[in-house]
């Protein structure tokens, strides 16, 4: 018999967040996210969303061990923007067994008729920067610290619940150009494009350098994101709580912030040598060792991960991102870096994946965000 339990101690929150440890210890692909942000995101005194968020996160019990654990997130914020009544789920794992699967989500529609929701979608966490989307492609894939990993089987319960695709988000597997002919043209087009529009990269020499533009870059992008799927603008606190994540991760060889002629920010890009291997050699924690092997990755890698990118609306059709690209390649060129990965990129998003037309890339993961009606 399967008992669901409501995490109300620390103790237990710790065993919540550590379970797809368990769960894919034997997955190669598996990443873990880093264990203290996922503490953090369910402290109501560390997360800035819980002054418009109500959640509560479960586990699944059966003979005294855990075999699965979900949790819930109503975003008022979301639901007043978008004109909807949604409940979501997040950072769900279970065996595969229905009875574990029907149990975990069963709470959480429950839970979200108790609030008064209609609709329960996910996976999707706090804000738009938190992992969401099920994997549906690219299993055999290693994952990103920033996205789930998930097992197919997942995807046949939950269809079996009567969850049905709401959106879809696409990956991209990118290689780095060292041809002598990509590589010019893309440095004359940058060159044109500052020229033309009056624009200049901002010089960083130290952290102390990136907070007031990392701060910017979160301001962009509640301009340059609000149109996405399941949006909500950061507010100031959250704001300088993901400029806290950020700006231990920028090296300014693989960081662009784009200035017009009064200073303001018009466009960037954030990226870091990939943190995989080494998240996944120290289970997610940083300490009391795992940060040695996180600043080894940071330093040496032939693989980068593509956080953020974004332009003012004003400038999104004038290739600014020929600038942060140009940056970026040249970083790479130094490091010796391969290949280049992004994050989740909605489908429907064409101005994001037209910018990579200059590249040989590969689709080669594919997440999807269900829904379901509630009754």
């Amino acid at each position: 018999m399967v008992e669901i339990k409501e995490v109300t101690t620390r103790s237990e929150l710790r065993k919540y967040v550590n379970y797809p440890n368990e769960l894919y210890k034997d997955v190669p692909q598996y990443i873990p996210p880093m264990i203290g942000d996922d503490l953090s995101d369910w402290n109501p005194k560390k997360n800035p969303a819980f002054s418009y968020c109500e959640a509560k996160c479960f586990l699944a019990w059966r003979d005294g061990r855990i075999v699965g654990r979900i949790g819930a997130i109503l975003s008022k914020r979301a639901n007043e923007k978008w004109g909807l009544n949604r409940m979501r789920f997040t950072q769900v794992d279970f065996i595969d067994d229905p009875e574990v699967s029907d149990a975990l989500f069963k709470t959480v529609e429950d839970y979200a008729r108790q609030m008064g929701c209609d609709e329960v979608h996910g996976p999707l966490g706090f804000t738009d920067l938190d992992r969401e989307g099920m994997l549906v492609e690219g299993f055999d894939r290693r994952s990103m610290f920033i996205t789930y990993y998930n097992f197919p089987y997942y995807n046949t319960h939950l269809t079996r619940l009567g969850y049905e695709k709401d959106v879809d988000w696409v990956e991209m597997l990118i290689d780095v150009p060292y041809d002598e002919r990509t590589v010019t043209r893309m440095d004359k087009l940058a060159e044109r494009v500052m020229r033309f529009s009056n624009l200049h990269i901002a010089e960083t020499k130290s952290r102390r350098d990136y907070k007031p533009l990392i701060e910017k870059v979160f301001q962009l992008v509640n301009t340059a994101y609000s149109d996405l799927y399941g949006t909500v603008p950061l507010d100031e606190r959250q704001i300088k709580r993901y400029a806290a994540k950020f700006v231990p991760l920028i090296n300014p060889d693989l960081a662009c912030f784009v200035l017009d002629e009064h200073d303001e920010l018009v466009g960037f890009g954030v990226s870091a040598p990939s943190m995989a291997d080494a998240l996944k050699r120290s289970g997610g924690r940083l300490f009391p060792l795992g940060w040695i092997g996180v600043l080894k990755a940071l330093r040496v890698n032939d693989t980068l991960d593509l956080f953020l990118v974004a332009v003012t609306p004003e400038y999104q059709n004038k290739a600014v991102n020929a600038i942060l690209m140009n940056h970026v390649i040249k970083g790479c060129h130094r490091m010796g870096i391969r290949k280049a990965e992004t994050g989740p990129q909605l489908e429907t998003n064409h101005k994001v994946q037209s910018q990579w037309n200059f590249f040989k890339t590969e689709q080669h993961k594919r997440r999807r965000c269900y829904k379901k009606r509630l009754t």
